[in-house]
């Protein structure tokens, strides 16, 4: 099917029909993901032990970042791009592409070599000890240099979902994560090297992912083509600004990342540490079953949004909320069911870490019966003009509300506050969206916030 043929199915198909369409592809891909993170913590847990498993979970905030980066100018643009196909500008789509591409290869390339001659002090900051330090370390410094490549092939899986080919998107998704198993089972198993390694394994495998993405530039109805860059202020100001929701919503997951493992090192040590870099890979799942979610509706949305098809975004909302609170009462039953065996799978630990592991999942868990709304409301609002509420619903759940509650309820509660603080804070964000459009309607005029 033609790319432009996809993009009209936008306008003739039903929304459900246009809904699973994309759906499917995004999950698909997304899962895959998450399996690959799994087994990723898997292999390092059972292979290199706790310490190496903790060492790679404190690093993990810079890849997070940088997909981030690709986040906020991916979402941001793709956002752009698709309204202006919307409304049939199809050269303003093609300036909002080489801007986008050009800005998120050149951010994150500084970005990271700047902080590549800071890497000493920064391992220590993201919550590294003695023990930890030489595998986090070692992982973030391969990050550092070679993240950039994380972030483009990320952004360009946007731009070509957006393009009208989720379907390639979605097989992009796949080579990366079937690669990046086969590459660090060889680098651990067969060559028995450590967490260097499987860093650049991940980059190996994110390069395959964007090999896989230039075949959509390949085809000859294709209009995702690099022209001449010229600086625009405004346009960039556009993007940046469209997608720093996005943005934050990565740097909010290091936030998570970080705050959870200083305070967890000083209530529990390595061991609550470790604990919570099971637990976290766990979560990393349901993470990207939302992002999933979130992935399928955004172009749907910013087509009608730029089309002005406004009982098409009604429709589009309304599935994707059922949808999301269906797949969260499914998850967090099934965590709750499957603990001891999830846990197990990650390696042979002592009964402190699984005590500690089994009690914070049996409490987060609660978080996922709100946290898919909150996503979806959050990636309406993004693409409809909604700016602030956007960067409300996030910041809110990932920093402010939460970094209020973690730093409060363990001296209330111990760690069982450390637990509790993510389900609190997605819980009163979903309040806040709900009396928010209570008051104001799903739908308003674009550009309102």
């Amino acid at each position: 099917m033609s790319k432009q043929k996809n993009l009209q199915l936008l306008e003739s198909q039903s929304v459900s029909r246009t809904f699973f369409r994309y759906l499917i592809p995004s999950l698909l891909g997304m899962l895959l993901i998450a399996v690959n993170i799994v087994v990723d913590g898997v292999m390092v847990g059972n292979k290199l032990g706790a310490e190496a498993l903790a060492g790679v979970g404190i690093a993990s905030p810079v890849y997070t970042l940088f997909v981030a980066m690709s986040l906020w100018i991916g979402i941001g643009g793709a956002t752009m791009y698709s309204q202006a196909m919307g409304a049939k500008d199809p050269d303003k789509a093609q300036r909002i592409f080489t801007q986008s591409v050009v800005l998120i290869a050149a951010a994150t390339l500084v970005i990271g070599i700047t902080a590549f001659f800071f890497r000493e002090p920064l391992v220590y900051a993201l919550g590294a000890n003695a023990e930890t330090y030489p595998h986090a370390s070692d992982y973030l410094n391969v990050m550092l240099l070679f993240g950039f490549v994380f972030t483009v092939e990320n952004a360009l899986s946007i731009f070509v979902r957006n393009d009208g080919n989720p379907n390639l998107s979605m097989a992009a998704q796949i080579t990366f994560a079937l690669s990046n198993i086969v590459i660090n089972y060889t680098v651990l198993y067969v060559l028995e090297l450590g967490v260097q390694a499987v860093a650049y394994g991940s980059i190996i495998a994110a390069s395959l992912g964007m090999l896989v993405l230039f075949l959509h530039f390949l085809r000859a109805d294709n209009r995702l083509k690099l022209g001449k860059f010229r600086w625009n202020k405004a346009l960039l100001l556009s993007v940046i600004v469209i997608g720093f929701p996005s943005f934050l919503a990565e740097v909010g997951l290091s936030v998570f990342t970080i705050s959870h493992n200083v305070v967890l090192e000083g209530v529990a040590g390595t061991s609550g540490v470790a604990a919570f870099s099971i637990l976290n890979y766990i979560h990393s799942i349901v993470l990207l079953t939302f992002l999933g979610l979130g992935a399928a509706i955004q172009p749907m949305i910013s087509y009608y949004h730029g089309g002005n098809y406004t009982e098409k975004i009604r429709q589009t909302v309304r599935i994707a909320i059922w949808t999301a609170l269906g797949a969260g009462t499914v998850l967090m039953l099934l965590m709750l069911w499957m603990t001891s065996g999830i846990i197990g799978i990650f390696g042979d630990f002592s009964v402190e870490i699984v005590e500690l592991a089994t009690k914070g999942l049996h409490l987060f868990v609660l978080a996922y019966l709100f946290m898919g709304v909150n996503f979806v409301m959050m990636t309406f609002s993004q693409t409809t003009g909604r700016l602030k509420l956007a960067t409300w619903i996030t910041a809110a759940r990932e920093i402010i509300l939460m970094l209020i509650f973690i730093a409060v309820l363990p001296k209330l509660i111990g760690i069982t506050g450390v637990w509790l603080a993510v389900p609190l804070s997605e819980c009163i964000v979903l309040i806040t969206i709900y009396f928010y459009y209570k008051r104001y309607g799903l739908i308003r005029d674009k550009g309102t916030g």
